[in-house]
């Protein structure tokens, strides 16, 4: 079966960015803690974003999950200079998920200290001594699989990330869907998953979102994963809105 895939309409992943419907995803993030976006990336962009995984030069560090006992697989941090594509899409996202962070702090009665400007929230992790890029590529195969975590890295954390398809699911792996799980109060966890499409993104939580309550709001505790990869290889690109201590 030939996958044909139509040209985006837009040049540059900020264009993509700035035409997504934000006002509904913001209510998809209210209701479920994620959203898929549009597609963000090419798929030729795609496949230049995941070859970068074999130039180590370009990382600053390789996790091992087994080794950790993380799950299964690998992936790699990026180091400075950022990859163009990425420092692109971190400046492009970043101010239209902001106004969502300031609603969900409001919500929980907690104060939104995330700046306007992108650069000035990365100083802030700066001075707080969260100096290392978090932009993460990661990898794998049969059998592979991530367990269920948070990506905070200090005490300067933005309440939302994303992550983008690089592969295409049913084609070229298999299994592999992200998971969101969430711990409810007084009740049984809810479960959400998700295939990532090539080039699309999916913003999910961080680590919480409101979730309204006879008293009002309340943090709705969340952990995100990957379920085992049957076969092929998926690959992923991570953006983190804050910076590693």
């Amino acid at each position: 079966m030939n996958h044909v895939t139509a040209p985006l309409p837009f040049s540059s992943p900020a264009d993509r960015v700035a035409a997504a419907d934000w006002p509904a995803l913001g209510a998809e993030l209210d209701a479920y803690g994620c959203a898929s976006t549009p597609p963000l990336l090419t798929p030729a962009a795609c496949r230049r974003i995941a070859e970068l995984y074999d130039d180590v030069a370009r990382f600053r560090s390789t996790v091992d999950m087994a080794r950790h006992r993380f799950g299964s697989g690998r992936y790699r941090y990026f180091d400075h200079p950022l990859p163009e594509p990425v420092t692109e899409l971190r400046a492009a996202l970043y101010p239209r998920l902001l106004p969502i962070a300031r609603d969900w702090a409001a919500r929980l009665g907690r104060p939104a200290p995330w700046p306007d400007d992108f650069d000035d929230w990365l100083e802030q992790c700066h001075a707080l001594g969260q100096t290392r890029p978090t932009p993460i590529l990661l990898t794998y195969g049969p059998g592979d699989w991530n367990a269920l975590h948070r990506d905070l890295y200090g005490d300067a954390v933005f309440p939302l990330q994303v992550v983008i398809g690089l592969d295409r699911p049913g084609a070229d792996y298999t299994g592999g869907e992200f998971l969101l799980v969430e711990q409810r109060p007084r009740a049984q966890s809810r479960g959400t998953s998700v295939l990532l499409e090539q080039g699309r993104g999916l913003i999910f939580t961080t680590r919480e979102r409101p979730v309204r309550s006879a008293r009002g709001w309340s943090a709705g505790q969340l952990r995100h994963g990957v379920s085992v990869v049957r076969s092929g290889t998926r690959r992923t690109l991570g953006l983190v809105f804050h910076d590693a201590a």
